[in-house]
């Protein structure tokens, strides 16, 4: 494991030093602790371990312990920045390696090197009671600790197995390089580490870049770590490293650390030289008559690797590029790049995901420039509707405007990978507070407000845009819920625009078991009317906190429709609302029960329209009574459906 980078620990001396920070661009004159092999070369280059065969450890400390508590036990903040580079003997072999360390001691004893670091040996490895922290730097994969792989940076918390690991990587935002983009640590290259502890928010962040490579804008590793039982009071901070067999150098060139505050940017122009690797100063000196023949090579080799990255730039370009279709043009505005995604959502990293579904994931992100909260879906290759949900969704509902509408902001395409950004609906989909486990259920007064928000938004797809919109997925869970348990319709990929008075096409039946209306089972053809029995079934499922069927294998247990109506013929409609209401004005519920058997009525015809619909929900215009010959319809229908269901192939997500 190349090096358990970032150690922290917590037991001290009974003082502190009154010094919060301090930096150093190269050691000389550094009053440092050194143990082990570390030493201060001539040139102010600290150098941890030396290239020999031995198997050695280094420790450099600074002298003076900081106050890692306030005066209520809590800890403080603090960061730490530092340039590295290790040489290995033999090329691409490496052993071990650094770690930067706050520790109850500047001096460790009876620790070993190796895959130890320097830091622990075998019998208190993963102590508690080490109080030591390490954010490190791997080139060996060690499976007793359950290692990633050969070269990785990881976040220890008394122990080296880490609690955050991920390959040594940095994140470019260049045109060229757009994405974490590998390192190699043990290249023998310069790089720099920047780690911080924000106490308060209990975030470690750790970031890796380069020498000359500003620090990037996305760290590598960012994960919850609760250091309150394990930093102590007073803490030492400093380096530990340690070789194996086949050795190399540990060096670093610079270092600044402070607490409760970001620590001092380091100045490259004052950093030491590091020496050359003893292999090539020895080759130097022994095989002149190799210059010639190194210079031809070197050329050639040059021109090769020329052309090889003119040829992985115009790659990436393409891979990046984002084409345009023609039928893009229409909604150019509305575009939004890849790149501004991948930072908005941190890489699209799984902490960020909001849910699945069959298009793929959704993702929680805040765009960078505005700080706007966003929901991004990004389709997968694998959704069964693909490019042709993609289009829909944005000819559709990436015109519309309304108050209960989710409001599409934009989308993106880039090469296979589709995507749609939408306003961020806090309060997440309507289904888990009607069927899930929940603290507090919705009221009755929230849930009428969000019944008469869907209705009028549906009156808006039907009536009142410019073409109509169906949109053939009206149920509970495709209602999404802003910060005032306002309810907006949202998942407009099954939606179908046509113009008014057009008779729509047969077609494949789209949309989910149990809100489907049963005229789509013989003329396969979605209208206002199919939406409107949907909307039923979304009343239904409101009201009572059911679902529409219950099924079990290819029999269904339970209809909720049949279910209401056994309640309404006893003449005890108001029992089949959710029993989890506490307080409900009846008149209300009675007539959503109600409204919701009109709106499921088997025959089309029979059905209201959304603008009767909304005339009924704000009481402009009283219900009709259902009849005998409605509940039989109702009975007979019912049967009919049942088996039709069991043989018709769906499409439901």
């Amino acid at each position: 494991m190349i090096s358990k980078l970032f150690s922290l620990a917590g037991a001290g001396p009974a003082s502190s030093s009154s010094v919060s920070k301090f930096a150093y661009n190269g050691f000389l004159g550094a009053n440092l602790e050194l143990n082990g092999a570390a030493e201060i070369l001539p040139n102010g280059l600290l150098r941890l371990t030396n290239n020999n065969d031995k198997q050695e450890v280094g420790h450099a400390f600074h002298p003076i312990p900081f106050s890692f508590l306030n005066s209520f036990e809590e800890p403080f903040s603090f960061s730490t920045s530092f340039i590295f580079a290790i040489f290995p003997l033999y090329a691409d072999l490496s052993s071990e390696g650094i770690a930067f360390a706050v520790s109850p001691t500047s001096n460790l004893p009876a620790v070993l090197p190796s895959q130890y670091l320097g830091l622990y040996n075998y019998t208190h490895n993963d102590d508690p009671n080490n109080h030591i922290v390490a954010v490190e730097l791997d080139t060996t994969e060690s499976k007793e600790f359950s290692d990633i792989n050969d070269n990785h940076v990881g976040i220890d918390v008394n122990g080296l197995k880490s609690v955050a690991a991920a390959p040594a990587s940095f994140f470019s935002d260049s045109s060229f390089d757009f994405g974490f983009q590998n390192l190699s640590l043990i290249s023998g290259e310069p790089m720099q580490i920047w780690a911080e502890y924000d106490s308060k928010n209990i975030q470690f962040n750790v970031t890796i870049a380069p020498l000359n490579v500003k620090k990037p804008s996305l760290p590598l590793l960012s994960s919850k770590v609760n250091l309150s039982s394990v930093l102590l009071r007073d803490m030492y901070v400093g380096f530990s490293a340690s070789t194996g067999a086949a050795t190399g150098s540990h060096c670093i060139l610079g270092w600044s650390f402070a607490m409760n505050e970001t620590a001092e940017e380091l100045n490259h122009s004052k950093l030491p030289v590091l020496p050359p690797r003893e292999e090539e100063a020895a080759m130097k000196k022994t095989n002149h008559w190799v210059l010639p023949i190194s210079i031809a090579v070197a050329v050639s080799l040059l021109l090769s690797i020329c052309t090889v990255t003119v040829v992985v730039l115009l790659k990436k370009r393409r891979k990046y590029a984002e084409v345009i279709e023609e039928w893009e043009k229409e909604y150019g505005p509305q575009r939004l790049s890849y790149r501004v995604l991948y930072k908005a959502t941190r890489g699209f990293s799984k902490e960020n995901i909001l849910g699945n579904g069959g298009f793929g994931e959704v993702y929680k992100g805040q765009l960078p420039k505005s700080k706007q909260q966003i929901a991004v879906k990004k389709i997968s290759h694998e959704s069964k509707q693909g490019m042709k949900e993609f289009v829909a969704e944005i000819a559709s509902i990436g015109q519309l405007r309304h108050r209960n509408l989710v409001q599409l902001l934009g989308y993106s395409r880039q090469q296979g990978k589709l995507m749609l950004v939408y306003e961020f609906m806090p309060n997440g989909s309507l289904d888990k507070y009607i069927f899930g486990r929940v603290e507090k259920p919705l009221s009755w007064k929230q849930r009428f407000h969000i019944i008469k928000g869907i209705a009028a938004a549906l009156l808006y797809l039907h009536e009142e845009w410019e073409q109509v919109v169906l949109h053939r997925d009206i149920k509970a869970c495709n209602v999404l819920l802003d910060a005032k348990f306002n309810g907006k319709l949202g998942d407009f990929g099954l939606a179908r625009l046509q113009d008014r008075g057009e008779i729509a096409e047969t077609t494949r039946v789209m949309g989910t078991f149990g809100y489907l209306a049963p005229e789509l089972s013989r003329t396969g053809k979605s209208t206002t009317s199919s939406d409107v029995f949907a909307f039923g079934a979304f009343l239904l499922e409101v009201a009572c906190g059911k679902r529409p069927v219950e099924l079990r294998g290819c029999g269904v247990q339970m209809v909720l429709v049949d279910w209401v109506i056994e309640f309404l013929k006893k003449g005890k409609l108001l029992e089949a609302c959710d029993r989890r209401l506490e307080e409900f004005e009846s008149e209300e519920v009675e007539m959503v029960l109600r409204l919701g058997l009109m709106c499921s009525h088997p025959m089309a015809a029979a059905r209201p329209g959304m603008r009767q619909v909304v005339q009924y929900l704000e009481r402009e215009t009283p219900l009709p009574e259902m009849t005998a010959e409605d509940f039989s319809l109702f009975q007979l229908a019912s049967l009919r459906n049942g088996l039709v269901d069991c043989a018709f192939s769906v499409d439901s997500r």
